[in-house]
């Protein structure tokens, strides 16, 4: 069998953030009102800094205002809930994104229930989960849609796929499945307690690798013609899938980086516009 063809997550987040930027500039001409996000990060955790720093670019390129908000490491949950609660309310901020992970004196999820949903873009709070679910209008989990994009841009269809998630956390495996699912794949998901995660592997059209450990998938494990997203990012730029064996067995295959990472930010770029778009009236 041929090697796997390359998912290109750069070049398709480009060509949004292209759109996104017109969009942008549309909107800020006809409402005199620029779209804003406000990106939150609580102590200063290197990777997160960069990450922080590098959406800020990106937001600039797409003519989206930024308003960074940094806080002490020490900051305690009701501290930030006061800050999203603020943020939240200020008609100046169209989308608002909580940088994780937090320390662990800090209860996350009253964190991100403390953004308002119109303004969630990062797609993290219960409402978003729910309009995921139950496939409504609403925000997606920035990177499962990108994932979503990627698929429709090398047209996979999932319908009647068999899909297995590996992975459930509530912001990239969990809602990852859900929009799967929402697309009539057959949706498995596994994890760490997973007994004999190769053989649900061996059993997917569709996987998606979302557990943070690095090579965790091996190529043997793949089906042949499978597409695979690999949507874990460790260490050294390795991904979740040891992508040299699994490349000689599937048929798609994201690379790391240059795959999924784009479309995130891509995604969470869009969504602030459009979040703008319906604050705004227009």
């Amino acid at each position: 069998m041929s090697q796997a063809r390359l998912m290109d997550g750069t070049a398709l987040a480009r060509r949004i953030v292209e759109d996104t930027a017109a969009r942008a500039a549309d909107l800020t001409g006809r409402t005199g009102t620029t779209p804003c996000l406000a990106t939150v990060l609580v102590g200063a955790d290197p990777a997160s800094v960069t990450y922080v720093r590098m959406k800020q670019n990106r937001c600039r390129k797409a003519g989206i205002d930024s308003r960074h908000v940094e806080l002490p490491a020490a900051t305690t949950t009701e501290e930030l809930v006061d800050t999203l609660r603020t943020l939240s309310a200020d008609p100046a901020v169209h989308g608002i994104l909580l940088q994780h992970p937090m320390g662990a004196h800090i209860d996350e999820r009253a964190a991100f229930e403390a953004i308002a949903p119109e303004k969630d873009v990062d797609g993290v709070t219960f409402a978003s989960f729910a309009t995921m679910s139950f496939a409504l209008p609403g925000f997606v989990s920035c990177t499962p849609g990108g994932i979503m994009r990627l698929l429709d841009a090398y047209d996979v269809d999932p319908s009647g796929k068999r899909a297995v998630v590996v992975g459930r956390s509530a912001i990239l495996g969990k809602p990852a499945g859900m929009l799967l699912l929402a697309r009539d794949a057959t949706v498995t998901y596994c994890h760490s307690r997973t007994t004999d995660l190769s053989a649900a592997v061996r059993e997917a059209d569709i996987v998606v690798a979302a557990v943070g450990r690095p090579k965790l998938i091996k190529g043997q494990d793949i089906k042949p013609g499978a597409v695979v997203i690999d949507a874990g990012y460790n260490e050294g730029n390795i991904g979740d899938v040891d992508f040299d064996s699994a490349v000689e067995r599937a048929s798609l295959i994201t690379p790391v980086p240059g795959g999924v990472g784009p479309m995130t930010i891509a995604t969470l770029l869009e969504q602030t516009v459009d979040a703008a778009t319906r604050q705004l009236g227009a």
